[in-house]
This record gives structure tokens, sequence and C-alpha cells, in this order.
């Protein structure tokens, strides 16, 4: 069984976010635990597993997620990664459909290596600032959000870029706070500089410390920058050590990220189910 790495939302290698992704020739997938010790022997942010569907139905392929802890509801960088490697080797063409979770998704590649996904929009509900998470990040805290229930993450505004940048958080006092995890950001300093809005997010509780670039993240991000700066196609930096950017148009239900995919290993996996 070939298994692959791609990093995505980067149109080079060792940037962006790293998916492994496993292609799966039969009807169905393989049992839940041996799809988790896949995951959690390749300890990336998310492993993608597809499968293809019989046609005629409204989706090509079959897709789920895994961290090395849980499977998730919904993820972006895997399903781009997925994307991008049923596209370069020839399994599809065009347009994508996948049937998961979250519902059913798309993602179409352009001709400059880009592939634009459509992913639900997240809801977005203001909260009280919990307690003590200002001191679990380290720094003040402006405004609070919660999202959607396929993603379960806490949006948190910080002051300014460079306090998303500097963020030191106290990643065990983090699991307190959120079903899945927690979004820092910010506006850009200089909105001139390619990007709108900056975020970083950590994810304690699904095994996964700091996430370099949460597609998924920005389906919530998407309407909240919309909101303060008035446009409804923004780009989001997202990352520390490692970033990766995220355009974003908000489509009112529904909200398109695009971004590039690069795949950067590619090996047989000798342990089949």
């Amino acid at each position: 069984m070939r298994i692959r790495i791609v990093d995505a939302f980067t149109d080079r290698p060792f940037a962006g976010n790293p998916a492994a992704v496993l292609v799966l020739d039969g009807d169905g997938f393989p049992d839940a635990t041996w799809l988790q010790r896949v995951a959690t022997e390749m300890n990336l942010s998310e492993t993608a597993f597809v499968h293809p569907l019989p046609p005629g139905g409204p989706a090509g392929w079959a897709l789920r997620w895994f961290t090395p802890a849980v499977e998730v509801d919904m993820c972006g960088h895997a399903t781009l990664a997925a994307a991008h490697v049923l596209a370069t080797t020839g399994r599809a063409e065009g347009t994508v459909t996948f049937t998961a979770r979250c519902g059913l998704l798309t993602a179409e590649a352009a001709g400059d290596g880009t592939y634009t996904m459509d992913f639900p929009t997240s809801s977005l509900t203001p909260v009280d600032t919990p307690k003590d998470i200002a001191d679990a990040l380290g720094t003040e805290v402006l405004t609070v959000h919660d999202t959607a229930e396929h993603i379960g993450d806490l949006v948190v505004e910080l002051r300014d870029e460079r306090a998303v940048r500097e963020v030191r958080p106290d990643l065990g006092a983090l699991r307190a706070y959120a079903r899945r995890g927690v979004i820092v950001t910010a506006a850009a300093e200089d909105p001139a500089g390619g990007h709108d809005f900056v975020s970083r997010g950590f994810f304690p509780a699904a095994g996964i410390d700091e996430d370099p670039v949460t597609g998924s993240a920005h389906t919530a991000l998407a309407p909240f920058w919309a909101a303060r700066l008035g446009r409804t196609d923004l780009t989001g930096l997202q990352g520390g050590a490692r970033q990766g950017l995220v355009r974003v148009r908000l489509r009112g239900e529904r909200t398109l990220l695009t971004g590039g995919a690069v795949t950067v290993l590619e090996g047989d996996l000798l342990a089949t189910p």
C-alpha cells in the first residue's frame, strides 16, 4: 500500500502543514483501530484515508481523518493533501468530491498548482472569556468565540500580530477550554504584507501541541475577519516556526479555501489490515 506525505498550504517542501495520505482500493474502510494505529505511527497532525465510491453518487471518494490520538470530523489541510495525491497520481481529474463526517466536500485543481476546497462555513458564537484563559495563553485576550460542532474550537482574538507570534501557551491548561482546540488570531500588522490576518492553533486534547496550518479553522476565521475588515476575500497566515497561507472566500453558508500542496515523501506501508 502506497502512503505519501504532502505539505499542504504551501508551494515548497518543508513548509505548510504535513499530512499523510493513504488511498485504499477497496469499497470500504478497514477497522477504525487499524486506521488509528496508522495515524499514530505517522505521528503527523492528520492522516487522511480515502477510498473510491461507486459511480453515480454525489461523491467520488469517502474520506476520514485521524490525528495521532483521535478521529476528527473535519480537516482542511489533509483534504487538500488527499486531493493533491489523487490528482497527481491520475486517480481523479477536475473537481474531486468527498463524503465525510461533516458532509459533502469538493476540491478543484487550478493550473497554478493550487486547489480550492468548498467547506461549510462555521457559526461563531460570542462567549464570556473563560476564567484563567489569559493566564493559560500568557497574553491579553480581547474576545472569545465558540465555533460549530464539526470544529469545536475557541477563536481567541489577541491584541496584535506580535502577540500571536509570541504566544507560548500552557498546553496542559488549554485542554480545559475547548472541545477540539484553541485558535489565537489578530489582524495583520501590515495589510500590504500579503496577508490580512494571522493565527496559530493549539490542539493538545487531540494529540497535537501546535498545528501549523489548520484549514478547517479558517471556516470560522473567514466570517470572523470578514465582519471586521469588510471584505469576504481574505488571506490568512497561520503558524509559528512553520507557516502557510490560506486564501479564503466567504460565500454565505460555504467557505472556499485555496492553497498549494507538495508531495515530499512516498513509500510502502507494509503493515496492511
